[in-house]
């Protein structure tokens, strides 16, 4: 009769990889379904740090590609004025700033999400922009400046959407209602 052998390391590196993408392509599900989403993504524990980690950098990975690779058409870029250190610290700290602040204020007035629950959920709630401003800085490069119409609102919807989407986020976290929600997202802004 043969022995059953331990778990080798490489079973456990699978187990991790395999709920590591299964986060990743939670992300899809928070953007088609948000409210059910971003309730699973703490309270059922679908969503990882890892990967709302890997969202952030595919989110500074775009801004930046989007810099050299936007047609000139939509986005005029002066190399010499840019800090690309200065560029990434200008959407890191304001992100930061929002999930402190989110979350101090919302500890003071009962919500129920943790420092990590704010940081992932936001993180989580960036995809659409990710998903959108990469085949868009291809497409750029393809279009006239009279088609260029399409292009400004897909960029804006990518924006409004992951703005609306981290809204939600924030009342299925904490548990708020609508107008509760509503009034302290008005107020982390402030934060």
């Amino acid at each position: 009769m043969e022995k059953s052998e331990p778990m080798g390391i490489s079973n456990r590196r699978s187990g991790t990889s395999n709920k590591y993408v299964d986060s990743l392509k939670f992300a899809l599900y928070c953007v088609s379904h948000p409210v059910d989403g971003f309730w699973d993504l703490t309270h059922e524990k679908r969503g990882s740090l890892q990967a709302a980690n890997t969202i952030l950098l595919l989110t500074l990975v775009a801004r930046i590609a989007s810099l050299r690779y936007t047609s000139f058409l939509f986005m005029k870029v002066y190399w010499e004025g840019i800090n690309i250190f200065l560029y990434i610290a200008s959407i890191l700290f304001p992100l930061s700033l929002w999930v402190v602040g989110n979350w101090a204020l919302t500890t003071l007035f009962d919500g129920k999400g943790r420092l990590g629950h704010v940081y992932m959920a936001t993180c989580y709630a960036l995809t659409p922009y990710v998903l959108v401003q990469f085949p868009l800085m291809i497409f750029s490069n393809f279009v006239t400046v009279e088609e260029g119409g399409f292009y400004a609102v897909m960029y804006m919807l990518s924006r409004i959407y992951s703005g609306i989407l981290i809204v939600v986020a924030m009342g299925q976290i904490h548990e708020y209602s609508a107008g509760k929600n509503l009034l302290f997202t008005v107020a982390s802004l402030f934060a």
